[in-house]
């Protein structure tokens, strides 16, 4: 222990510089990870005394109906958006990686747009494509005569267009993550696949999925972290009060608990069933994509 002080000690120059960081680390990481776990057995508005009140907070939240709505609207949303884009953006990296396509950066920038688009400008634009009215989808809709769809007066419809959102948002993001994947599988086989007159499909499922597999293992994971933390995208279209039905998430419930209604104290409860029910889901999401003993 003493060699230790007095290394640390030589090197006190080289501490002092790096030392920044980890204080900043400590006061707005470490400190209010440990504080919400206090703060979640006791009953605070945030300015008066706090209150401990056990683990009613928890056992509140399970009888609230609205906490389970949430949860629902959460997962459905959840489904709707990160399955169909993740196996899109899968096909557009492989299109793009073909040797036939030109002008791969390009596509890489035009895929990436949407990903740095202001949310506000998102929100504009989706609600003006699913209005109930005059949106450009009931447009079409009619054109092929069909009926109109009023998509913000069912929870349903909402929960579509939330997932159209984060959707077209982030397929391009994902699209590049496995864009960069298939750009470091060798090509030969590729070629051994093309002399043994494999079709497309086959070298797409026998070659670039297994290959593919650690990078789908994290776009998996990031797209089921981000899917249980949405909160900008129903927050921008339907406010803190969600007018919407179908439009409440998790984030958004705990947000409006702790900073509308000042109930810190539930809010942080809130929060640690959430990072209870992510690790879970990522959990099995590791134990379905991950295949080997790695």
């Amino acid at each position: 222990m003493g060699g230790l002080l007095k290394e640390i000690y030589k090197s006190r120059t080289l501490y002092l510089f790096i030392s920044p960081f980890y204080i900043l680390f400590l006061i707005f990481s470490v400190f209010p990870i440990f504080f919400s776990i206090y703060l979640s057995v006791h009953k605070w508005d945030g300015i008066g005394e706090m209150t401990s009140v056990g683990f009613n907070n928890f056992k509140y939240m399970f009888k609230d109906p609205s906490f389970w709505q949430v949860i629902v609207n959460n997962v459905a949303i959840w489904l709707l958006s990160n399955g169909p884009m993740l196996v899109m953006a899968l096909i557009v990296a492989f299109v793009i990686n073909m040797s036939i396509v030109k002008f791969k950066g390009f596509f890489r920038i035009t895929y990436f747009l949407p990903n740095i688009t202001a949310m506000v400008a998102v929100v504009i634009i989706f609600q003006s494509m699913f209005g109930n009215e005059y949106g450009l989808i009931n447009f079409f809709l009619e054109k092929i005569g069909l009926d109109k769809i009023a998509w913000f007066n069912s929870s349903t419809g909402v929960r579509v267009v939330i997932a159209a959102m984060i959707a077209w948002r982030y397929l391009g993001y994902n699209a590049i993550i496995y864009l960069s994947g298939l750009q470091r599988i060798p090509k030969d086989l590729y070629e051994a696949a093309d002399l043994d007159g494999a079709t497309m499909l086959q070298t797409f499922t026998k070659i670039t999925i297994p290959m593919l597999r650690p990078i789908i293992l994290f776009s998996v994971m990031m797209s089921t972290i981000g899917g249980f933390q949405i909160f900008t995208e129903p927050q921008v279209l339907a406010g803190n009060q969600s007018p919407y039905p179908g439009s409440d998430t998790i984030v958004l419930y705990m947000y409006r608990e702790g900073f509308i209604y000042q109930n810190y104290g539930y809010a942080a409860a809130v929060s640690w069933v959430l990072f209870v029910i992510i690790g879970i889901i990522s959990l099995l999401n590791w134990k379905l994509f991950n295949k080997s003993d790695d």
